[in-house]
């Protein structure tokens, strides 16, 4: 556990702050009774929530934002720093970097955005009611993709490093505080939070199909559940804007050769609508279907990672209300 040191709350808090004068530095706020990211300084660094699941926006959006101009000269800004971020969140770049990353198509600006943030990644030592990361995987702690790994445990944070990055910036934390301790190994307390969050998880999704399960359960099904769920459904976007892996987009032509990426969602209407207007996903319940085909059969088909990390935003952001958790359960009892 080289370089892993334990540091008061208050000591890393104000480490934010003073980082955040020189670095773009972004960590979740609570807001009302949301919690999201939000760019820290002086005033509300001391509102920071860390172990809480989660921010209402994906990470991706750091990367990928909603629309921008990718033939625009990139301004030199400073490297961001990204705190707080759960483990569906960070899971959720395996499938990010194996599109965007994987030669020979590599996005440079995806790829600089990457290389050019650090993320500390935390654990979750609760859940909301539609997580269900662990039945597709994963565990409600960070594993992987991020360069820190942070828990809390009495009155006190245990950061580890994991990548060139976060080992540097938990030296210079070093430097600016006082009061920290090198660490040999984490607490039985932080182990016996994460075993506990990964059981109630287990509990409250016993019965949902695992990934591999859903995607046969999909490829069988009768055209009639697409009709049942989909019936509330007025085709937002909004479950794939939401998503931590969904990124399809348009290329917008402007004038000077100008390109804009602007994200797009197959719930739209005219998604798949062609130069001749044929549209083979005109009726809204196929492409209900497509989006589920999309996660659970065709995505697994083409990449190693899952394209579903279980954080169920998609559920939480519907207006309709449509619970996709509901039903592949159903689908697993037929």
């Amino acid at each position: 556990m080289e370089n892993g040191i334990r540091i008061r709350l208050e000591n890393f808090i104000s480490f934010l702050s003073s980082y955040s004068k020189k670095h773009n530095t972004y960590a979740p706020v609570q807001t009302d009774e949301t919690l999201d990211y939000d760019y820290i300084n002086d005033l509300n660094a001391g509102a920071v929530v860390l172990n809480v699941p989660k921010p209402v926006t994906p990470l991706k959006l750091f990367f990928l934002p909603v629309k921008e101009n990718v033939t625009l000269d990139d301004p030199q800004e400073p490297g961001s720093l990204i705190v707080g971020v759960p483990s569906c969140d960070l899971n959720a770049l395996d499938i990010l970097d194996e599109i965007y990353l994987k030669e020979p198509f590599v996005d440079p600006v995806y790829q600089k955005r990457r290389a050019n943030t650090i993320l500390i990644g935390t654990d979750c030592y609760g859940h909301q009611e539609h997580c269900h990361c662990t039945t597709y995987g994963s565990n409600p702690y960070p594993e992987r993709n991020f360069d820190i790994s942070l828990s809390a445990f009495a009155d006190h944070l245990y950061l580890i490093p994991a990548s060139e990055k976060g080992s540097n910036l938990i030296d210079e934390m070093k430097g600016t505080v006082s009061d920290f301790e090198e660490l040999t190994e984490l607490p039985n307390g932080i182990t016996s939070r994460r075993e506990s969050a990964v059981t109630e998880l287990q509990k409250l999704n016993s019965k949902l199909p695992d990934y591999e399960r859903t995607g046969e359960l999909i490829r069988n099904v009768n055209n009639g559940i697409w009709d049942k769920y989909s019936r509330g459904c007025v085709s937002c976007g909004g479950c794939a804007t939401i998503c931590p892996t969904c990124s399809c987009f348009l290329l917008i032509d402007k004038p000077g050769f100008e390109k804009v990426r602007q994200m797009d969602a197959c719930q739209y209407p005219g998604f798949a609508r062609v130069a001749g207007g044929e549209d083979p996903l005109h009726i809204r319940s196929d492409r209900f279907r497509n989006r589920y085909m999309c996660k659970y059969v065709w995505k697994p088909q083409k990449f190693e990672a899952v394209a579903c990390t279980g954080c169920g935003r998609c559920i939480e952001t519907c207006i309709a209300e449509i619970n996709k958790n509901e039903m592949f359960a159903e689908l697993a009892e037929t």
